[in-house]
């Protein structure tokens, strides 16, 4: 992925989680405001109720204006124009408050018209929490003679506890932000690491190849000479030396093919090309390294044709042929089967070798990934033969699959969209 297609995505994530975080909290503040509207509303309700009961059995009538005022959002005074009992009062308004679903402490006074003052009433704890008379200043109101006040000393702690769920929910979000940056944080970490690393690969996969290049030049000129053809242990030797360094210098190149593929997407040149002679040309090579190796092709007909990269295809086809004769005790016993299934080309290559153990299955396709088993040592790789066919069908959105045969031996199979 280029840096600047990596840093819009992660640019345009951050601002999509910022704008729900900013969404989240204009909600919240939103859900606050009506919560303290509905706080009030419930409140003016109960003292109205409050205000009608106290009414009730005098010669007065509730007067037609409303006598409850809200001074501020904790602050209510109510207006009643006759006299009353304070124990009478702080029945009304427990009971009132339970009705209304008020839970929050509160504490009233009343104004003493001889004294010319508010005398404190109480504090009820509505919490269930003790607390002691609070030393509040209750002012006065003019053109008021009977009237009370109440106030809610606990008005916003309440309203924030009945609110948990908006705050739970605005605490995940930023803990969510969190995480996505650390992630963020983490993924250039890595993105650098892996830079590091694939150009280490890359200068290091070149040095070798000078040096190396210079071995196969003088090892060929070396075995023409006519004292190292005469001498049978000399020229064994020299032929070890060129047969190892080309081994070498296929290594090599498969590290840079892998390296490359990695940093820039592979191109495939698609054409249509006919399977079974790519089959019997990769046969041939293999039997060259491998003249042992029994490999047989099962097919109905040998005009198949599919639309891929004839080079990668080849490649493919040798790679899965190489892998089955390395993996194998006995004399390597190969059949390539052809069979079509709704529009479906499978391609099957079953092998006689050492099988895979079931929980190693789903990651032989994994970068530099090698299974320990008994040929482990004796075959050497970097494990990126399999990742290279993996690589190569998923460019080409064909499936592959790796399962253990009933005897033994593995099996892998190609899943090819077909059309005549």
């Amino acid at each position: 992925m280029k840096i600047n297609k990596l840093n819009s995505i992660i640019i345009l994530g951050l601002v999509a989680i910022i704008g729900i975080l900013i969404a989240q909290l204009l909600w919240t503040k939103e859900a606050f405001t009506l919560e303290q509207k509905k706080l009030s509303q419930k409140t003016h309700i109960a003292l109205l109720e409050v205000a009608k009961k106290l009414y009730e059995g005098t010669n007065h009538e509730l007067p037609a204006q409303n006598p409850v005022q809200k001074i501020a959002n904790d602050y209510y005074i109510v207006n009643i124009d006759n006299d009353f009992e304070p124990d009478i009062l702080e029945f009304y308004l427990k009971s009132e408050f339970k009705k209304m679903n008020i839970t929050t402490d509160f504490e009233y006074a009343m104004y003493n018209c001889q004294s010319d003052e508010m005398i404190y009433g109480n504090y009820i704890s509505l919490s269930e929490k003790s607390k002691a008379k609070q030393s509040v200043y209750f002012p006065k109101h003019q053109n008021l003679i009977y009237y009370f006040a109440v106030r809610f000393p606990n008005e916003t702690s309440y309203l924030f506890s009945s609110m948990r769920f908006w705050f739970v929910l605005s605490i995940m979000l930023i803990f969510i932000l969190l995480i996505y940056v650390y992630s963020i944080f983490t993924l250039l970490q890595q993105k650098k690491y892996s830079e590091l690393q694939r150009d280490f690969i890359n200068n290091m996969t070149h040095e070798f190849k000078t040096p190396l290049s210079s071995i196969l030049i003088a090892s060929k000129y070396l075995i023409e000479q006519n004292p190292i053809k005469e001498d049978k242990k000399l020229h064994t030797y020299t032929d070890i030396i060129i047969n190892q360094s080309n081994k070498l210098n296929s290594h090599i190149e498969k590290i840079l093919n892998v390296a490359k593929s990695d940093y820039t997407a592979l191109e495939l040149k698609i054409e249509s090309v006919l399977i079974v002679p790519v089959l019997e040309e990769a046969i041939q090579n293999i039997q060259l390294k491998y003249p042992d190796a029994n490999i047989t092709i099962e097919s109905n007909t040998d005009d198949h044709q599919i639309a891929t990269d004839i080079f990668h295809f080849s490649n493919l086809v040798y790679n899965l042929l190489d892998n089955a004769v390395k993996y194998c005790d006995s004399q390597p016993e190969i059949l390539i089967r052809i069979t079509i299934e709704n529009q479906i080309l499978k391609l099957e290559f079953i092998d006689n070798g050492i099988g895979i153990t079931i929980k190693n299955i789903p990651f032989i396709f994994d970068k530099f990934y090698r299974i320990q088993n008994s040929k482990s040592n004796e075959v050497n790789g970097f494990g990126l033969g399999l990742y290279y066919v993996k690589k190569i069908c998923t460019l080409q959105s064909w499936k592959i699959a790796a399962s253990n045969n009933s005897v033994n031996g593995t099996t892998i199979t190609l899943s090819i969209p077909y059309k005549k």
